[in-house]
């Protein structure tokens, strides 16, 4: 079960062209891997600064009728992704490092190969 008053953010760096969310490659950002609807969502919004609970609630405005599944829908993605190491929860909110803070199209991509060397952050295979 997912403790919903966590933050949860990203860990890797990811591309959103066209409504689709994919993971990207900062050496190679043309060379992306497209992630699964609600995969994809959950991603992108996970910025470090928003709990779950937030996300769930956000996620509900988005439809006249929200499903019944929904939070177990979203709580199973998130269990998918931290198990894919491409999520992480934490008790506090969470700023992320330039590379992880927006989509790959809108970085200085000199700057975030720079930052990810400084940091020694290994992006995900």
């Amino acid at each position: 079960m997912i403790n919903n008053a966590k933050y949860f953010y990203r860990t890797v760096v990811f591309s959103q062209l066209n409504n689709k969310v994919a993971l990207a490659d900062i050496d190679e950002p043309k060379k992306v891997s497209y992630l699964e609807g609600w995969m994809g969502i959950v991603v992108s919004l996970a910025d470090g600064q928003h709990t779950i609970e937030e996300l769930v609630g956000y996620l509900s405005k988005q439809y006249p009728q929200p499903p019944s599944n929904l939070i177990e829908t979203i709580e199973s993605v998130i269990e998918r992704l931290i198990e894919g190491e491409l999520l992480k929860m934490s008790d506090e909110a969470v700023s992320l490092p330039y590379y992880l803070a927006s989509p790959i199209e809108q970085l200085d991509l000199e700057k975030a190969r720079t930052l990810i060397k400084q940091d020694g952050y290994q992006e995900k295979d």
